[in-house]
């Protein structure tokens, strides 16, 4: 409901918003290295649904330099560790959606999803409710991963 009630100009760019801010905590960033910035999705598909994204404002992973693709591919693949690790899923989903036709929420700022998944996961809600239940609230989810995928030590 929280989505849905308010409106969000296009211009908005979330990414962008959480990286200018120091509330990690309000933003749910979980981490932050030179190039990127890793986030909790606040509207998931899954619990612990995360976001991998450059911190520079790009649409398209070609206009990404070199810095910002190993990061994103060395984030994305520290994020699946991390989430194997804190939460046991049995699979991932991992992608990105390039421009509005293709899904895209946000397709101005490239970002990289990971979904964790779960045999079961899926159930009558989203097909008769038109609903997803999640088994965990967002902030519990948060205190999980924060913090645990910034920089190499």
């Amino acid at each position: 409901m929280e989505y849905i009630s308010q409106a969000v100009a296009k211009e908005d760019c979330f990414i962008c918003d959480a990286a200018a801010s120091e509330d990690d905590e309000t933003n749910f960033v979980i981490g932050r290295t030179e190039h990127c910035i890793i986030l909790l999705n606040k509207y998931p598909y899954n619990t612990g649904h995360l976001i991998v994204s450059p911190r520079r404002h790009v649409a398209d992973i070609t206009e990404l330099n070199q810095a910002e693709r190993d990061e994103v591919m060395d984030l994305t693949v520290r994020s699946v560790e991390q989430i194997r690790s804190e939460m046991q899923p049995h699979g991932f989903n991992l992608g990105a959606n390039l421009g509005d036709v293709a899904g895209a929420g946000l397709p101005g700022h490239f970002h990289m999803h990971v979904v964790p998944r779960w045999t079961g996961d899926t159930n009558f809600m989203p097909v008769v409710g038109d609903a997803k239940v999640l088994p965990e609230l967002l902030k519990e989810t948060f205190r999980k991963l924060q913090g645990k995928l910034g920089p190499r030590p």
